[in-house]
């Protein structure tokens, strides 16, 4: 399991990315469509870091909302 964040970019696309794997990040035309994307990108970045022999970073993610 992943945490993520997703949010409105540009083009009126979403965006998702996943916090504890630099880098990976991915959109949809609507958020459905991103977590999936990103989901795949989840699993194709860490078969990627598997095949390499690199570990895969833990989760580690701890998500708090501050008012402002």
């Amino acid at each position: 399991m992943r945490q993520l964040i997703i949010y409105p970019g540009e083009g009126g696309y979403w965006v998702a990315e996943c916090p504890t794997l630099p880098d990976c990040i991915s959109q949809g035309k609507t958020k459905e469509e991103a977590i999936q994307n990103i989901r795949e990108a989840i699993e194709g970045y860490i078969a990627a870091l598997e095949e390499d022999g690199l570990p895969v970073p833990q989760e580690r993610f701890e998500l708090l909302t501050v008012a402002v």
